[in-house]
């Protein structure tokens, strides 16, 4: 899996915000697995969720950005799985500190309470920031114990 690479998925109400957030990904040279939807006709959002879910947890990627209406369901949906660590952000500030205290490997973003400006600059703090480790590390671990 190349580091370059991030998977995306949403359900219908997070399709426009995903095309935007493909456009944008490439546009810094980041390939980009898409994992659907891929229309606004209706959908449920849990298999989006877990199909994020099982790109992580099978190494198909180590990041990931899921959308739904609130960003909340389908990341619920996502962290059913112990490999995932999936934050709903609402600004850089908190997808930045989602990374370095939580270590998220997935942005979670609400395509009706935020803007596409914001939406990018929650990507690009996710993507571009590092996990601390030392004292948040072991409650990391615990995250991931079931």
């Amino acid at each position: 899996m190349a580091d370059n690479l991030v998977a995306i998925a949403c359900d219908h109400g997070g399709f426009d915000l995903k095309v935007q957030l493909i456009s944008f990904l490439e546009n810094k040279g980041l390939k980009v697995l898409d994992l659907g939807t891929n229309s606004t006709d209706s959908v449920d959002y849990p298999e989006f969720g877990a199909a994020m879910a099982t790109a992580i947890e099978h190494g198909e990627a180590n990041k990931g950005i899921l959308i739904c209406g609130s960003g909340i369901g389908i990341s619920i949906a996502a962290n059913r799985n112990p490999t995932v660590r999936a934050a709903v952000c609402h600004s850089g500030l908190s997808a930045r500190l989602a990374r370095q205290h939580n270590d998220a490997n997935v942005l979670a973003l609400g395509a009706r309470l935020i803007g596409v400006e914001t939406a990018f600059d929650c990507v690009e703090e996710f993507l571009n920031t590092e996990f601390e480790g030392g004292r948040h590390q072991r409650r990391v671990e615990k995250l991931s114990k079931s």
